[in-house]
């Protein structure tokens, strides 16, 4: 398996020992991956394993504020549309793209691991009444797009399969295109759960067109390093995110290592996926304060 294809199974399982997922469900999702039989039940078990381990550390989330206040940053948010543009090898990409009315900058927002879903494309419409462009790409676009799938586990399923390369090629394009749609202006990249990997991936791949970038509780790589970038970077984790929270000190170092601003965020009381108002994880105090950091980081660093 490659990195973020374990991240997902991973989650995966995490998603059935807190109670998120049936035994079955999980068990059919992991068969989705292409993950035998033997080896689900024993990741089942072994996360269930660590769990009872951490156990201690880990309380109730999301009690801490009014599940009845707006999501942070929807009060100005613009709607964002659909759009198609062109990719690598001659593909066309579709994404989500929502315009600020005087864009102090752009951000490449890059979706979880259910593909382009709404709530994607209202972070994205968040950004841009924050006075950021935004787009969104859509990395399931060669499959048909995320409205394809009717089954949300054949969705991850299908993104588990597509190699990290095109990822970073469609990525890239996605910030061409952003680029060409506010010209002149720096541009920053968030993304969330798979997403936030997949910008430590964008970040170690080297990419210099990025001024700035914001990971939410996205696994850093494996021996990643960051020194072909010029990003500063403001890292989002939840205290209680412990699978991801273990990558934390080999992302620092590495932002270190390469002299780059960063800082990280690790928000209290908040588990894995808190700023998703759609998911069981929502936590809204920490959302409002990581959205709060986030917009102050791109003023500090886009403009």
């Amino acid at each position: 398996m490659t990195p973020l294809q374990r991240y997902i199974a991973e989650e995966i399982a995490t998603d059935h020992v807190e109670g998120l997922l049936s035994r079955r469900e999980a068990l059919r999702r992991l068969g989705l991956l292409g993950m035998g039989a033997p080896a689900a039940v024993a990741l089942l078990a072994s996360c269930a394993e660590s769990a009872q381990q951490s156990a201690p550390a880990t309380t109730a989330v999301g009690a801490s504020a009014s599940p009845s206040s707006p999501p942070p940053g929807t009060a100005n948010a613009v709607a964002a549309t659909p759009i198609t543009f062109p990719g690598p090898e001659g593909r066309t990409l579709q994404a989500a793209w929502a315009e600020a009315a005087q864009p102090r900058g752009g951000v490449l927002v890059i979706h979880e691991n259910r593909g382009l879903t709404d709530h994607i494309r209202s972070v994205t419409g968040r950004f841009a009444g924050a006075g950021y462009s935004a787009l969104a790409v859509d990395l399931l676009s060669e499959e048909g797009g995320t409205a394809t799938f009717t089954d949300q586990a054949a969705a991850t399923a299908a993104l588990s399969k597509i190699p990290q390369d095109r990822f970073v090629a469609d990525l890239r394009a996605g910030l061409t295109e952003l680029g060409r749609r506010v010209p002149g202006k720096r541009l920053g990249a968030t993304g969330f759960c798979f997403g936030g990997g997949l910008t430590w991936l964008l970040l170690t791949s080297g990419t210099p067109e990025l001024a700035a970038a914001t990971p939410f509780y996205g696994p850093f790589p494996d021996g990643g390093q960051v020194t072909g970038s010029k990003a500063a970077v403001l890292a989002v984790y939840g205290a209680l995110d412990t699978r991801v929270d273990a990558s934390r000190p080999a992302a620092e170092a590495a932002l270190d290592q390469a002299g780059l601003p960063h800082e990280s965020y690790v928000a209290d009381n908040a588990d894995h996926a808190f700023f998703n108002d759609t998911g069981p994880r929502y936590q809204p105090t920490a959302a409002a304060e990581a959205w709060r950091r986030v917009i102050d980081w791109y003023g500090r660093y886009l403009g």
